[in-house]
């Protein structure tokens, strides 16, 4: 499953988990949907009841970089085929136990043409997977707590490098070097309570995930190839407007700075990879999402919504962001789910994400033009039983 996972509209997170959420802008701290719950907010299992689903979006991202007059692709790889798999089940009317299994990853550029000035490809591919066993608690009728154990793989490769080596603590372990791997762990924790007939509040919180160094690249990333996975946390709020109308919204924010191999300014003292070295200048996001849910008929729900925040690149940071150029702020989504009869259900989820550009001076002279905007769609089948 993991060398699927490519997708980067929040930064490298996913706009949403799950396709009912992710057809309503990415809400869900506050409207658990799916046995995807837990990877936005564990304590939502608790009010999904016994049930399985299983996605899959197929992601399209579109990179490009423009530098004195010339337009360079990172298209290499333009489209990704992302499953997700969850599954819940109530062990008693008041605790469920359950699994969300899902990717982050987003660093993929493939530029068939070298931005650098030499021969042959140049770009990088990081890829993360989470496989997140969870335990929700009702701890009253309309109030639940949960805690999810993010497990955590991820893989990344970089090539044609070599005009950074001399900026490298160790040049061996910079570029080229094929598919290094690390894991580890953290912890999601939340809660979420109907406080009223019509209203639902959530708070979800992750820790910062401890990865293993990527060993094969220790001369690219600050701290001798550290890439932890940011902490990140949020609120949210679904009103029931009417019988047959939802409306919620989440604000979520993510410590991009809090890793220093992607927080660290550019101009940061020391090598690439050196302890406090050099990293691609991300700041933290903050994130407002807002969507729809509409019951349209006993059988066919539609959903719609829209998120923003802003892009996590400044532009003096553009050089390194070359190799990832995650500067994607607006979503635009559409989704809905048809009732099939027996417990059985299908979802699909549409994203698009707006075209956007950042500009700013190139270390090695000129001005660079970070631009992306990408689409996706999918569809999941749900069987509550």
């Amino acid at each position: 499953m993991a060398p699927a996972l490519g997708y980067a509209t929040n930064g490298y997170f996913s706009h949403g988990y799950g396709m009912a959420s992710k057809g309503m802008g990415g809400v869900g701290i506050a409207l658990p949907q799916d046995a995807m719950a837990a990877a936005t907010n564990p304590a939502g299992m608790a009010f999904v009841g016994n049930r399985l689903d299983v996605g899959l979006d197929v992601f399209m991202p579109r990179r490009e970089i423009e530098m004195g007059g010339m337009k360079f692709s990172g298209d290499g790889r333009d489209t990704f085929y992302m499953p997700d798999f969850g599954y819940n089940r109530m062990i008693d009317p008041n605790l469920a136990i359950g699994v969300s299994v899902y990717g982050n990853g987003g660093m993929n550029t493939t530029y068939k043409t070298s931005p650098f000035g030499m021969p042959g490809d140049a770009g990088v591919d990081l890829t993360q997977l989470f496989i997140s066993p969870s335990v929700a608690w009702k701890i009253t009728p309309d109030h639940a707590v949960g805690v999810a154990l993010n497990l955590a793989y991820q893989r990344f490769s970089a090539y044609g490098l070599q005009p950074f080596a001399m900026m490298s603590s160790d040049p061996s372990r910079l570029t080229n070097n094929g598919e290094d791997a690390s894991s580890g762990w953290g912890l999601r924790i939340g809660w979420t309570g109907r406080v009223s007939d019509t209203v639902t509040l959530g708070a979800t919180y992750q820790s910062k995930t401890k990865m293993g160094r990527f060993k094969e690249y220790s001369g690219l990333f600050a701290d001798r190839g550290d890439f932890d996975i940011p902490a990140n946390y949020g609120v949210g709020i679904a009103v029931k407007a009417s019988p047959k109308l939802v409306v919620a919204a989440d604000l979520q924010k993510i410590d991009y700075s809090g890793i220093g191999s992607v927080g660290n300014p550019m101009a940061s003292p020391g090598p690439l990879g050196a302890p406090g070295g050099p990293g691609f200048g991300w700041r933290d996001m903050t994130v407002l999402k807002l969507g729809a849910s509409y019951q349209y008929s006993n059988t066919l729900t539609l959903r719609g919504g829209v998120s923003t925040g802003r892009q996590p690149i400044p532009s003096s940071e553009v050089s390194f962001n070359i190799l990832a150029p995650g500067v994607i702020q607006n979503h635009l989504t559409l989704g809905g789910t048809w009732q099939l009869g027996g417990g059985k259900e299908v979802s699909v989820g549409y994203m698009h994400a707006f075209k956007k550009t950042v500009s700013g001076p190139f270390m090695m002279g000129g001005t660079t033009d970070l631009r992306m905007h990408e689409n996706s769609l999918g569809a999941s089948f749900g069987w509550k039983f």
